[in-house]
């Protein structure tokens, strides 16, 4: 597998971005460029990562595409055809976004997110989408919610059945999917149906922990890699299994440093199933 961030690091050229990149360790990236932004400063970014030998493993996209206002529904949309657009030309292994919220919240949780519509709604945009971008080089993925479609393997897989879309793929989050006490107490379990049921499917990962706080009622709470009780070894090593190009990614935190401490962290952990460059 390859390791990564979502951070760019602070940085003052392309090629300072790369070389960091490498010097942590990391072998794959989240391209840190966006669609609306010039094309000479993507065609540098892009032309540094290949020099220093780094794959793209994501493009980020973060926006609802299901929003209720009309106006920001289709500028929404727009934007994500033009990243996956985006990362169609920079070969990335996907774009990734989230379905969308049927509330004021754009990642927030509703009832209305489990609703036939919010099914309906989500098949058709994830087609257009796709059918609007024409992509040849990438996927379009969603990441999985805890309280979004799809929040398990089985139901991702039913939205590819819908979705009907040879460009249609799998971002792997497990620990967004983490969301009861089953999976967090059977969490090897739960990756091993992850594997089994979605399998080459997946394009790029998502890595963090989980951490069951004392108090009442049941709660889980996100944390840096190795302040939970989540398997993340063996979390990477069934990913790692089903494509040894897999990229895993460091997410959700705050500065340069954190990202240094946990990733250091999770090199040690991860020892021999990570590339290098």
């Amino acid at each position: 597998m390859r390791l990564g961030t979502s951070s760019p690091l602070k940085h003052n050229s392309p090629e300072e971005w790369a070389e960091n990149q490498v010097k942590l360790g990391c072998s794959t990236v989240v391209f840190p460029v966006q669609s609306n932004e010039s094309e000479q400063k993507i065609i540098a970014y892009k032309e540094a990562a290949e020099k220093a030998g780094i794959t793209i493993a994501e493009v980020g996209i973060w926006r609802n595409a299901l929003s209720p206002d009309p106006a920001e529904r289709k500028a929404n949309m727009d934007y994500c055809v033009n990243q996956l657009r985006l990362a169609d030309f920079l070969n990335a292994r996907c774009a990734v976004n989230v379905a969308g919220a049927f509330g004021p919240r754009w990642d927030g949780g509703y009832k209305a997110n489990f609703s036939d519509e919010a099914w309906k709604q989500t098949v058709a945009m994830v087609q257009q989408i796709i059918d609007r971008a024409n992509i040849k080089n990438t996927y379009f993925t969603l990441e999985p919610m805890p309280w979004m479609i799809p929040t398990s393997p089985r139901e991702y897989i039913k939205l590819i059945e819908a979705v009907d879309r040879d460009r249609f793929a799998v971002h792997m989050d497990i620990i967004n999917m983490t969301n009861s006490a089953e999976r967090y107490f059977n969490a090897k379990e739960f990756v091993d149906e992850c594997a089994q049921v979605l399998g080459n499917r997946i394009k790029s990962c998502h890595i963090k922990d989980v951490h069951l706080a004392e108090q009442y009622t049941f709660r889980l709470e996100e944390c840096g890699p190795g302040d939970g009780e989540f398997p993340l070894r063996y979390y990477v090593e069934k990913m790692n299994a089903i494509d040894s190009e897999m990229p895993v990614i460091l997410e959700h935190l705050t500065t340069d440093e954190q990202y240094i401490k946990y990733l250091t962290y999770l090199k040690e952990q991860l020892n021999g199933l990570y590339k290098t460059l």
